[in-house]
């Protein structure tokens, strides 16, 4: 069954959520004990937003690759030989 494009996106933003909140207690709780940096609390914001967008685009685009499967369905052509 395929997903509609707003269903595609719904479950990106879904995921990137959940990932942005893991991201930002990772980066607040790793950096300054692994790394020494200690940026405020809205430095992490900011890098978390940047990294939520791409990361939106990204799941958002290969979720319509996945459901639409033209190009895997292309690439799969070219290998696959017919029997003679």
């Amino acid at each position: 069954m395929k997903q509609s494009r707003i269903d595609s996106f719904m479950e990106a933003i879904t995921n990137v959520l959940v990932g942005f909140g893991i991201n930002f207690i990772a980066n607040w709780l790793i950096l300054p004990w692994y790394f020494g940096i200690e940026p405020d609390l809205g430095s992490f914001a900011i890098l978390g937003l940047i990294y939520t967008l791409v990361s939106i685009a990204r799941s958002y685009a290969i979720r319509r690759l996945f459901n639409g499967r033209t190009i895997w369905q292309a690439i799969k052509a070219v290998y696959e030989k017919p029997a003679r």
